[in-house]
Order: structure tokens, then C-alpha cells, then sequence
């Protein structure tokens, strides 16, 4: 049998295909963005959309499961926290269809603002939980999802990490198999999530639960690979494939595959033939506090910590004291912080903005995050999506409280942000009288998961050209009167759209519009700036706009042609005229 070379994500969306999925729904995020991303090969024999937001998304699949289809979504870790109410309720609720939510958990934040273990989810919501650790599993154990959810009435969680996300190994293909829908047939009793039909449900889903808990005893996904009886090792997902490499040889591994809820007969079985016992997991002692609550002895978290993912070598050095050797070959890495590309159409507003001290700039989630960094440093706060309209109405409110009257508040997500969680926000500002200024970063695209098209994109994930929903038609109806649409890389334009908002005796907004420049489908006018060295007087004015191609050598400004795409935001800044645009 041919064998594929495949990321988990790229293993989970086959997985998804040959478990006859027909609906699926996800919200960009890494590390899961690429599930979805590789679904529409199969559009032929499956539907899948980006939604506006991960909530969206379960209820989409969720409610194509009740119409009993097999159907997914997919969210990165932090998206299960905006999707928590359909998913609590659908695990008393039941399924028609088999339905299976993807979290993709990020330790060490490689692209997150937290570490939450989503593995708590699943024993807050009682329901069973995957997780893989190749890619070969992300495709099996899609299959076994299924089923799974199927057999016990009751949506599967399916965990994912970083490095199983992102990491590619061998994988061997099936065939897909169709489950078509059988005749929908109404059911309140089951589908209609009242008071009186949840009080009902909450025992059904504790019975199912307590089968799913026999059940994990025995389920083929969790495997006992039995080499010698001095130590053993409980481990799942990546965290088995780096102590497979740390322990010694001779050592019993339990790999579940199943770990909600834990199968504790086995482990207890699996305890008693092994003299030491170790639990390996990344982040929580999800697993090792239940083990011990069950009175089986193992140790796990006092050696490899609460923080951050592990590998091999740390596993080593913090169970056995091994230090890796390593070899010093005399290069040294240059640490370079992330930077707003080249040309980007953030950097003009957030320019405009590290000009004035006074204003405080409640950020989001995205590309525009780096408004926070150095030399641009124009955002006071960045929590959560959509949390830059809210949080800044917390600021104005606070202010207001306090006297505090000068300072002139901005709250900034991006446009795809703004279709995620950003219209409420919106709406809360216009609604309680907000002092502040929303403002959307539109680049025409969900810049910093990749790309992926959004309601105001104009397509969608199948290529297909969609309504294009228009930002300040949205604002109107929330009723701000004055909408000002600027192009942010004509920085006098930006600024005086900046103060004719906060002049405004309506309620304004400001929506900063320029397509990002790495859209392929768009035709960029391209060009690269260059300097005259004669006028330069290395002031260093031009650094101030944080654009990577941007730098000084022997003390006069210097742009790298490979890098310029000619925005002349550096340009606008000098005050020596020294930079000028080529085409």
C-alpha cells in the first residue's frame, strides 16, 4: 500500500474524509488552521466552510449532526473557550449524526496568548477523548472517533498539540465510507435543550458516560507495550514519542489513545507488573491526579513541570539527570523578534499612533498584535478576539470614573476579528455611550493564521465567490454616524482621520482599509524605496516605523531592495526627503 507523507492536520482532514464526514466547520487558528484548509480537495463529497467564529462553527456541525450527518469543526485551544456553550449542551443533548470537535492545544504558546490544557474540557463536559501521537493515528483515530460517538449517543473531543499539528510522518490511506443520513425524523424530547428535557438528559449522559468508562478498559486505542517490569511509563499524544526516546529501552509503556475518561482497570493492571511508575504528560497532571486519586502510586509532575512542552532531552535531564552533550560549532543565533511585514498597512496606524503618548490603544489578536512591540509600542493591552472594542470600553469607562478626561481611547481588532467576536463589542460601545474610538484594521483577509477568507473576504473556503459583507455597513446599522475609511499608509491622511474622530460630535469609527500585500489575488503596485545617501543625516527617523527593510549601514539609512515593496510609509517619515519610491 502507496504511503503518504502528511502532517497531522493534513492526516486528520483524510481521516475526516474516509469517515464519511459530509459537514465541516472551523475558525482559522493555529496550530489547527490546516484541517480545514485541506478539505476542500474533497468537496466533491464534503461541505466545509470558515465560520465567523469557532462558536459558529459547533453549532453549524452540530446542528448538521442532528440532521444526522457525520460532521467536525476545528478550533485552536483558546476557540474551545468561545465555543463551551453549543459543546456543554450538545454532550446532554446527544447526537444523531456522529459529530467530533478538534481542539489543537499550543504549548509553549508558539502562537497563543495561554497554555490552557484543554484536556479539562473534556472531563468538565463527560465527554470521551482522543488524543493522537502521528500522524498515522490522527487518520485512525478520526475513524474511531466516529464510531465512538456514534456507539455512546455523545460528541467526541479530539486533542491535538503543536508538534502533532505541525509534525509529519508516514501515513497509509483508506477508503472512505459513506454513512448516509436516514430520514429526519423531529425529536423535542432529545433535540430541544429546555430545562425540563436537560434535567432529563443530564442522567442519560451520566449512563452513557459510565458505559464509555467500561468501555475505555478495552478500547483498541489505548496499548500496552510490555519490555520489562522495572519501569513503566503512562503517556499519550507527543509526550509518548518523547519518552519512548528518554527511557531506557527495557521500559513498559500504557500509550493511551483514549484519555476521557482514563481506563483505570488497565492501569491499575499495568501498575501492579512494573516497579517504578511514571505518568508523562505536557502541561496539567491531568492524568497523574486521577491515577493517584484511584490510589495507584506514580510520580510525573515533580520532574517535568507545569510549563511549557517537553522533548526528549529535557525528559532525560529532568527524570535521570542526563544532560544532552552538545557540540559548540562557534555560530551563534541571531534572535529576531517578530516584526509587521514589509509594506504592511498596520504599520501606518500604529505609526500615527506611538506618536501620541496620551492615547491609550486597547489591541486584539492577530498580525496587529505587533503594534506592541518596539520601536512602534502603540498598544496598552492585548487579551483576547474580539476583546479590543471591549476591553476599551472598560478603559473609557474607567477613565470616566476617575476623571481622568485627556486621555482618548482607541479600541483596534482586525477585520476578520471583527466578524469573529468584534460586532458585539461594537455594539456594547454604541449601546452604553462608549468615549472611544472602534477602530478595524481592514486588510481584506485573516492575515495571521495564513489567509483564510472571512465574511468580508469576498470568497470562501471553497473558492467560491461570496457576499462580501461591508464593515462600515455593519457600524452604520449599530449607529455610528461618522465612519471614516482611510488608506493608514498615507500617514497624514491617518492622522487626521484620527483627529477628525475624536472631534466628531457624532459617534465616529475609523476603518483603516489596504489590502494585505501578500494576497496573491490582488494586483499590488509594487515598487522599492530607495536612499539618497548625500541627503541622509542618519537621524534614524526612519527606524522609528519598524519595517524589517528598513536598516543603517555606516551611519546612513539603508533599504533592502529584496525586502521593499514600496509602501514610502519610511518615506513619509523622514524629514531630510532623503527617501524616495522607485518603480
Amino acid at each position: 500500500m502507496k504511503k503518504h507523507l502528511l502532517s497531522g492536520n493534513e492526516a486528520i482532514a483524510r481521516g475526516a474524509y474516509e469517515a464519511g464526514v459530509k459537514v465541516a466547520s472551523a475558525y482559522p487558528g493555529t496550530p489547527s488552521t490546516e484541517i480545514l484548509e485541506n478539505l476542500p480537495q474533497y468537496k466533491a463529497d464534503l461541505y466545509s466552510e470558515w465560520a465567523p467564529n469557532e462558536k459558529v462553527a459547533t453549532e453549524v456541525a452540530y446542528g448538521a449532526s442532528l440532521a444526522g450527518l457525520r460532521s467536525l469543526c476545528a478550533m485552536k485551544h483558546v476557540g474551545l473557550n468561545v465555543a463551551a456553550d453549543p459543546v456543554f449542551t450538545a454532550a446532554y443533548n446527544g447526537v444523531n449524526g456522529g459529530f467530533v470537535i478538534v481542539t489543537a492545544d499550543d504549548p509553549s504558546m508558539h502562537s497563543s496568548q495561554n497554555e490552557q490544557d484543554n484536556r479539562y474540557y473534556a472531563k468538565s463536559a463527560k465527554l470521551p477523548m482522543l488524543e493522537p501521537s502521528d500522524s498515522q493515528e490522527c487518520l485512525d483515530f478520526m475513524k474511531a472517533a466516529y464510531d465512538i460517538s456514534e456507539r455512546f449517543d455523545m460528541p467526541v473531543l479530539f486533542r491535538t498539540t503543536t508538534r502533532v499539528a505541525h509534525s509529519k510522518s508516514l501515513v497509509e490511506f483508506g477508503e472512505r465510507t459513506e454513512h448516509p443520513a436516514p430520514a429526519y425524523v423531529r425529536n423535542p424530547r432529545k433535540n430541544i435543550a429546555s430545562p425540563a428535557n436537560a434535567m432529563l438528559n443530564h442522567p442519560k449522559l451520566e449512563a452513557n458516560f459510565e458505559e464509555l468508562r467500561k468501555y475505555a478498559n478495552e478500547c483498541p486505542l489505548n496499548k500496552v507495550e510490555m519490555k520489562g517490569t522495572k519501569i513503566g511509563v503512562i503517556s499519550a499524544s507527543i509526550a509518548y514519542e518523547y519518552a519512548k526516546d528518554a527511557f531506557p529501552e527495557d521500559t513498559s509503556f500504557l500509550k493511551l489513545g483514549m484519555t476521557n475518561p482514563l481506563p483505570m482497570d488497565l492501569i491499575r493492571d499495568f501498575a501492579s507488573k512494573v516497579e517504578k511508575l511514571y505518568v508523562i504528560e505536557e502541561l496539567e497532571p491531568f492524568m497523574e491526579e486521577q491515577i493517584k486519586a484511584a490510589g495507584i502510586a506514580c510520580e510525573g509532575k515533580k520532574f517535568t513541570g507545569l510549563c511549557y512542552e517537553l522533548n526528549p532531552q529535557l525528559i532525560k535531564e529532568r527524570v535521570f539527570g542526563e544532560k544532552a552533550e552538545t557540540v559548540d560549532v562557534g555560530v551563534k543565533a541571531v534572535s529576531r523578534p517578530p516584526a509587521l511585514c514589509p509594506g504592511c498597512p498596520h504599520r501606518g496606524f500604529f505609526y500615527t499612533m506611538s506618536k501620541h503618548k496620551d492615547y491609550v490603544v486597547a489591541g486584539d489578536i492577530g498580525c496587529y498584535t505587533l503594534g506592541g512591540s518596539a520601536p512602534l509600542s502603540a498598544v496598552d493591552s492585548v487579551v483576547c478576539m474580539g476583546g479590543g472594542f471591549s476591553i476599551a470600553m472598560g478603559f473609557a469607562k474607567a477613565f470616566e470614573l476617575s476623571g481622568q478626561t485627556d486621555k482618548k481611547v482607541f479600541g483596534v481588532v482586525g477585520d476578520s476579528t471583527f466578524f469573529h467576536s468584534g460586532m458585539t463589542g461594537a455594539a456594547e460601545i454604541s449601546y452604553n455611550k462608549g468615549n472611544l474610538i472602534p477602530v478595524v484594521l481592514d486588510n481584506s483577509i485573516t492575515g495571521m493564521t495564513g489567509h483564510q477568507d472571512n465574511p468580508g473576504s469576498g470568497y470562501t473556503l471553497q473558492g467560491e465567490i461570496a457576499e462580501r459583507i461591508r464593515i462600515e455597513d455593519v457600524l452604520a446599522a449599530y449607529g455610528f454616524k461618522n465612519i471614516i475609511i482611510v488608506d493608514p499608509q498615507d500617514l497624514k491622511a491617518m492622522e487626521k482621520a484620527v483627529q477628525d474622530a475624536l472631534a466628531s460630535e457624532e459617534k465616529a469609527a475609523i476603518i483603516c482599509r489596504r489590502p494585505c500585500v501578500l494576497i496573491k489575488r490582488i494586483k499590488h503596485n509594487f515598487g522599492t524605496c530607495v536612499v539618497d545617501t548625500d541627503k541622509c543625516v542618519g537621524c534614524k527617523m526612519c527606524l522609528k516605523v519598524g519595517c524589517p527593510a528598513v536598516t543603517v549601514e555606516n551611519g546612513k539609512a539603508h533599504i533592502d531592495a529584496s525586502q521593499c515593496v514600496g509602501c514610502t510609509v519610511c518615506a513619509q517619515v523622514c524629514p531630510m526627503g532623503a527617501i524616495s519610491r522607485k518603480e
